[in-house]
Formats: C-alpha cells, structure tokens, sequence
C-alpha cells in the first residue's frame, strides 16, 4: 500500500460515530511490546527497534535469549470458513486473535484468561513471560525518549478525526460493500511509536486496527487514508454468506476469460480506489496524482475503476452485478494480458511439489502474494483439492516424471491433446475452463529459475 502509518498513545480516546460504529483510539503497551519482540526476531529485517536494542545495554545474552525463545513460539494457527466462497472470507489466524486481546485487556492476566484455549497454555505462558520481560525494556528505549511527541500526535489525530468526520466514510463503506456492523461491538484503533523512521505501518484485523507511526509526523490525510483502506478490507470481509455468493456467482457467470483473475484483485483493487482514493480527494481537497499502492497490478486497476466507485458512492448504491459486469470489462479492456503475466497471477499461488526447497525458491522469485497455498504430495486427492480453488496452479514434476505427468494429464481434461517428453525438461502454461492458469514444470537437472523463465 502507500506509504505507511502513524501511532497513538498514551491515554484512550472514543469517538463516537453518529449513533453509528464506536471508534475506541488508544496506545496499548502489551502490543507495543508484542511487536517490538517481533521486530527484534533474527528473521525480520533491520529496522529502528532493532538498531535501539542493539546499542543498548540489554544486548546481552540474557535478553537474546529470551528473544531467541519468543522467535520459536507457534502463534500462528488458523481456520477457514468453509461455508464461504474460496478466498472471499479471510482465514482466522490466531494472531490477529492475540493482538487483539493484547489491544483490549489491561494486564498480561487477563491477557491470558482471554486468550486461553487459542493456542497451548505453555506456549500463551511464554508468550506472557517474554513480554512481561520486555515491557521495562521497551519502555527504557521506545516509549519514554519518544512519550511527550507520541501524546501530541495522539491529541491531534483526535481532533482531526472529530473535525473531519471520519466515521462517515465508515459508514460509506458499509453501504456500498452492502456489509454491517454490530454498532454494540466498538473498532479498536492502536497506535504505538516509530522513532527514527520515514513512515507508518498498518493492519486491520477483526475489530481492530493497528498502526507504529513515525514520531515526526505530522500530516494526517495518509494515516487516514490508509487506516481506512484497511477498514474497508474488514468490511469487504464482513459481508453476509448470502452477499459473498452472489458476488462469486457474477464472477463465475461472467463470460470473459480475465473474471477470474479479476476477482483475486478486486478486494485490494476495491480497497484502494476507496481508502487510498476517495478518501484521501476528500481529506486533501484533491485526488492524489501520485501513485496509490506499491503493487503496479493493484495501483493502475484501482485507478481505472475509481470512476465506477465514486459513481456508486454519490448514488449511495451497493455494488451489484452491473458494478461486477462493468469491473470485469475494465480489466479485460485496459489490462488484457495481465491473466498472463507471472508477477501478477502468481500473487494467487497453489503448489505442488515433492520437493520442499521449491516452495522457498517461488517465494523468493514471487515475493508478493495474496493467498498461497503448498504441498509436498502430487497425489490424486492433492491435484483435486488444488483444482476446487481459482489459484494459478502450480506443479513442478521432479520425481517419477513420467508417472507423475500421466497422472497430471489424466487429471486435466485441458491437457488431453497435450504432447510431452517425460525425460524432456520444460515448463508451460496452460489456461484452464476455471479462467486460472495451470503452470506445468518437468525438471530433471535444471533449477527452478531456469525453468520459470521458459514459460511462454
């Protein structure tokens, strides 16, 4: 997404949306430190907490190894909602579960009186332990040197959320996702500080979202912008099972042979034109020029259809089939041979492999992705469980070639007039009657980089 986002602190601040949805904004210390953990993980990358810790007195082997063990706890369990269209409901990740009870609990008891049962009691126990270890220090190194800026940005994000009415773009989106909100269950808003630094994160997840923001800032239309952006992915995701269906079903009825790949943009598509767009015209008196998500798919689709939504936000009209029908277009239109282009349709990803180096290596040729999928099995029941889903569909052949590509074969009523050499290496692309692409590797010595460039 563009740029990042800011924090909050200190003490709690509700803003109450017009008998609507309640936005509680506060700076909570158990997530504060959560994260700061998080980022002091060997296997995250360098950052400002890190460069603190580093060249402090608390670079000792006592603390590294309590980060060390913080590194090695489970906390990231989850589920889907079965009943859902594929991809249309985000899976529950136990995480977002644990940050969120960290957000609205006053004490690491609490804490793990809520939380109990999500994930091992030994595990939610260490988990306690490590932060509770790490709150005085967090607090030496982050919070204390930066509270006096932090709690001025706290009162004047408040007061600029107050003057510019942000619950209306709240409800803004509810109407036009055709999605609700309990308005007894309050959105959560937590912020904590990021010294040192050119910008903010940001993440939403059940009714909460979560922001470090940079302590220098001091222009709130991006914050905004982007704190809505992801409150329009919870909204997407709120929408009723009976709302989710017949959206997949425009889809799939939908003739064109880009709707499916289409549909795996829309949510980011879709969020973007509204928070990154509309709300940022609305918050700056004018539309940014600029580009509105780091993701060239994502950025240019959203620009091309915020027309489209701003059409049905001054109707106040849901998206419908129309809206559904005349999205499609625009994709197939302006963007024809992005359903071909491996940076883009491999941001939607199932692989088959046997070998489990491959999954690493496409991570690391294809960084970015939405929703991705592995296993190590090229089984019957393995390609029938990737083919219920509309992922590009990856199977790289590098064992028992030739009976694992008769099995293939049999199994793809697409490939029947398919001629191949089993002892022969080579990778093709295939477009299946489900609009997604089946990527078909045979290697014998050659590695996976070299194949992937062999795709036509």
């Amino acid at each position: 997404m563009k740029k990042r986002l800011l924090p909050i602190f200190l003490f709690l601040t509700t803003l109450a949306f017009a008998q609507k949805a309640t936005f509680n904004i506060k700076y909570s210390e158990q997530l504060a430190v959560f994260v700061f953990l998080q980022e002091l993980s060997e296997n995250y990358p360098e950052n400002s907490f890190k460069t603190e810790f580093q060249q402090s007195k608390y670079n000792i082997e006592k603390y590294k190894s309590i980060i060390s063990k913080f590194e090695q706890l489970k906390l990231d369990y989850s589920y889907r909602f079965e009943e859902f269209p594929f991809g249309s409901k985000k899976t529950m990740q136990t995480e977002d579960i644990l940050k969120k009870n960290l957000i609205e609990t006053q004490n690491l008891k609490d804490f793990k009186l809520r939380s109990i049962g999500f994930i091992p009691n030994k595990t939610l126990n260490d988990l306690a332990e490590s932060i509770s270890e790490f709150t005085p220090i967090y607090n030496e190194l982050i919070y204390n040197p930066n509270k006096e800026k932090f709690e001025k940005q706290l009162t004047e994000i408040t007061k600029y959320a107050n003057e510019h009415d942000i619950e209306n773009y709240f409800q803004t989106g509810l109407l036009f996702y055709n999605s609700s909100w309990d308005n007894s269950i309050p959105f959560n808003i937590a912020f904590y500080p990021l010294p040192n630094s050119k910008g903010f994160t940001a993440q939403a997840f059940c009714n909460n979202f979560i922001s470090a923001v940079q302590t220098d800032l001091n222009s709130y239309q991006d914050l905004f912008s982007v704190m809505l952006h992801e409150t329009y992915h919870i909204i997407y995701d709120e929408q009723s099972l009976v709302v989710k269906k017949e959206i997949d079903s425009y889809f799939k009825e939908n003739k064109s042979k880009c709707s499916n790949y289409a549909y795996q943009l829309m949510n980011e598509a879709l969020a973007t034109a509204l928070g990154n767009g509309y709300v940022y015209g609305k918050l700056n008196g004018k539309t940014d020029t600029g580009d509105w998500y780091n993701k060239k798919y994502i950025n240019l689709m959203a620009k091309q259809i915020y027309p489209l939504v701003v059409g049905y936000i001054d109707q106040k009209k849901p998206m419908d089939k129309s809206f559904i029908d005349h999205y499609i277009r625009l994709y197939e239109v302006n963007f024809p041979n992005w359903i071909n282009e491996l940076d883009n349709i491999m941001t939607y990803r199932y692989v088959l492999s046997e070998n489990e180096k491959d999954n690493t290596t496409v991570r690391q040729l294809f960084r970015y992705r939405s929703r991705s999928e592995f296993e190590d099995q090229i089984t019957e029941s393995s390609i029938e469980k990737m083919q219920r889903t509309p992922l590009t569909k990856i199977i790289i052949v590098s064992k028992n070639n030739a009976e694992k590509l008769k099995l293939i074969k049999n199994k793809f009523a697409e490939l029947n007039k398919f001629k191949f050499n089993p002892d022969k290496e080579f990778a093709e692309k295939i477009l299946l009657n489900d609009k997604s692409q089946l990527i078909l590797i045979n290697q014998k010595k050659s590695t996976i980089e070299t194949l992937f460039k062999l795709i036509p």
